[in-house]
């Protein structure tokens, strides 16, 4: 088995921003999953993290919490693609894990808009290990917001310039193991 989704990098889809302190894809959170999302296409964000020691439940394996965190985040930018501009915030989220998830390989998370209107969407996702298992589902509902909103809530606190920002693929951070 393989995972479908190697293949993807910023060469071939629309990477989308980092930030500096966001526990999913903050780049200088140290505690934080470091994880790099791609726009598949105009409904389908994928997610890539490495997760560590730092992110374990159980001697060896993935916390269930990090793992509901990056599908939270996955399926919440799934949104993204037809503008660039919308994120979602979570309404309701609803996982079902089906397998343990090891530490120290690289894993993949796939969301999908399964439905969207004016002001919100619903998505499904899943998490895939290194050799392509689905080790948990989720479903979700969320409030779209746009990205200038978030921006303007922070009361100019947040510079965009500074926060967001798209950084180059690290080839050792996205191959699977």
């Amino acid at each position: 088995m393989t995972n479908q989704y190697d293949h993807v990098n910023q060469q071939n889809s629309q990477k989308q921003f980092n930030s500096r302190m966001c526990f999913v894809c903050g780049i200088e959170n140290p505690s934080g999953l470091h994880a790099h999302f791609y726009q598949i296409d105009e409904t389908t964000c994928m997610g890539r993290f490495l997760p560590d020691n730092n992110h374990q439940g159980y001697p060896g394996r993935l916390h269930g919490g990090v793992m509901a965190s990056m599908m939270d985040e996955t399926l919440g930018r799934s949104v993204w693609g037809a503008r660039g501009t919308d994120w979602g915030v979570t309404a309701e989220l609803t996982i079902r894990y089906k397998a343990p998830v090891p530490l120290g390989q690289m894993l993949t998370v796939v969301g999908r808009v399964t439905e969207e209107r004016r002001r919100f969407f619903a998505a499904e996702g899943e998490l895939l290990l290194a050799d392509g298992t689905v080790a948990a589902t989720a479903e979700g509902k969320f409030v779209k917001l746009a990205l200038d909103d978030i921006l303007t809530e922070t009361k100019g606190e947040l510079d965009p310039n500074l926060e967001l920002f798209i950084i180059p693929d690290e080839p050792a951070r996205i191959e699977s193991a």
